[in-house]
């Protein structure tokens, strides 16, 4: 039994540094802005119109 407990304390400790890893990319880590253009055929706005 504690050979048990001991492989389930490990793995609660291993989901708990994964958990508090994605909190902290979460909260200290900021996406940045930037234009993005996407250009779109002419042949697929015209075949659309039809």
């Amino acid at each position: 039994m504690p050979t048990l407990f001991r492989l389930l304390v490990a793995i609660g400790f291993i989901v708990a540094l994964g958990y508090a890893a994605m909190f902290a990319l979460s909260v200290l880590v900021e996406p940045e802005e930037r234009e993005v253009t996407v250009r779109v055929p002419t042949r697929e706005i015209l075949s659309g119109a039809q």
